[in-house]
C-alpha cells in the first residue's frame, strides 16, 4: 500500500464534498477558489459536477492543470435507466454532451450513475440490460475523445430511483459484456464498505478497469442513505482494508473524497473542510 503520511499528492476532491453539486448547497466557491484552495493544501487532483461547469469546461481545466492539479474526473452522466430515462434518444444525447465536456475539461474519467428500475419492469434484471446496451453505444463515443467511462455500483439502498447496479460484480459483467478498454468501473467507500465478495471481484477487475476510488464513510445512525455520509474515520467503513484491496488489484490513481453531507460537512466553512481531508487522508486512509 501506497505510505500517505508524508505524501498526499494522491488526495482528489470531488467538489460535492463542499455541497457544489446542488444548487443553493454548500458555500458557493466558484469552480477557481476550490481549485487555488485545493492546490494550496497539497491536493493532487480535482473532480468536478457538470451543473458547476457550463460553458466553461476547456478553461476550467486549463485553471486547475495551471495551479499543478490533474482533473481527474467528471461527475456523472444522466441516468441512463429509470423512470426519469425512457427516451433513449435523448439519454444518450444528454450523455455525449456529459462526454464531451469531459473531454474539454481534460477530465480522465466521466463516472456514470445508471439509475432505477425500468418502470415497465420488477427487479433489476432488465434495467441491467438497457444500461448495457446503452453503455455500449456511449463507450465508442467515449473513446474517441478519449474519455473513459467508470460506471459507479451504488449501495443497494438506491436500487428503486438512483442505481439498479449495486455490486462491483454486475458492474464487470456489464464490462465484460460491452468489451471496450475504455469501461471500467469506481469503487465508492460509501457503496461497497460492507461487500464480502470484494476483493474478489477488486481482483477480477485488476488494475485495467479500476477507474477510480471514492473516499468516504457510512456513519452507524445515518439518517439520510443521500445526504449523510461521514468523514473519513467517522464511521464503519474499514478504510485501509479496502484500499489495501483496491491497490492490491493494480489501483495506483487518485483518491477522491467524495462527502454529501447537508447537516454537517456542507455547514462548515469550505477551507476547514479541506483541512480535515488532508488530516484523515494521511492519518487514517
Amino acid at each position: 500500500m501506497r505510505d500517505f503520511s508524508s505524501d498526499h499528492s494522491a488526495l482528489a476532491l470531488n467538489t460535492a464534498s463542499l455541497g457544489h453539486n446542488l444548487e443553493g448547497r454548500g458555500a458557493g466557491w466558484e469552480p477557481e477558489r476550490v481549485i487555488d484552495a485545493c492546490a494550496a493544501r497539497g491536493f493532487g487532483s480535482i473532480v468536478f459536477w457538470r451543473r458547476e461547469i457550463g460553458l466553461g469546461a476547456v478553461q476550467i481545466g486549463e485553471r486547475a492543470r495551471k495551479a499543478g492539479l490533474s482533473v481527474a474526473g467528471l461527475c456523472r452522466t444522466p441516468f441512463l435507466v429509470g423512470t426519469d430515462a425512457i427516451d433513449k434518444i435523448a439519454v444518450l444525447d444528454e450523455a455525449k454532451a456529459a462526454i464531451d465536456m469531459a473531454a474539454g475539461l481534460g477530465a480522465a474519467v466521466l463516472t456514470i450513475v445508471v439509475g432505477g428500475v425500468h418502470p415497465a419492469s420488477k427487479g433489476t434484471a432488465d434495467s441491467l440490460k438497457i444500461v448495457a446496451d446503452r453503455v455500449a453505444d456511449l463507450a465508442p463515443y467515449a473513446a474517441e475523445r478519449k474519455v473513459k467511462l467508470a460506471l459507479e455500483p451504488l449501495n443497494p439502498a438506491y436500487a428503486g430511483n438512483r442505481s439498479c447496479l449495486t455490486t462491483v460484480r454486475d458492474a464487470l459483467d456489464i464490462c465484460d459484456a460491452v468489451d471496450a478498454p475504455n469501461l471500467g468501473v469506481a469503487i465508492d467507500v460509501y457503496h461497497v464498505w460492507w461487500d464480502s465478495d470484494l476483493g474478489a471481484q477488486l481482483r477480477r477487475a485488476g488494475e485495467d478497469r479500476i477507474f477510480g476510488y471514492h473516499l468516504c464513510d457510512w456513519l452507524a445512525d445515518t439518517r439520510d442513505v443521500l445526504l449523510d455520509r461521514g468523514m473519513m474515520g467517522d464511521g464503519v467503513a474499514d478504510l485501509k482494508a479496502i484500499r489495501a484491496n483496491v491497490e492490491g488489484a493494480g489501483y495506483t490513481g487518485p483518491c477522491e473524497v467524495e462527502i454529501f453531507s447537508a447537516n454537517n460537512w456542507w455547514k462548515r466553512d469550505p477551507g476547514e473542510v479541506l483541512d480535515v481531508m488532508v488530516d484523515r487522508f494521511r492519518t487514517l486512509c
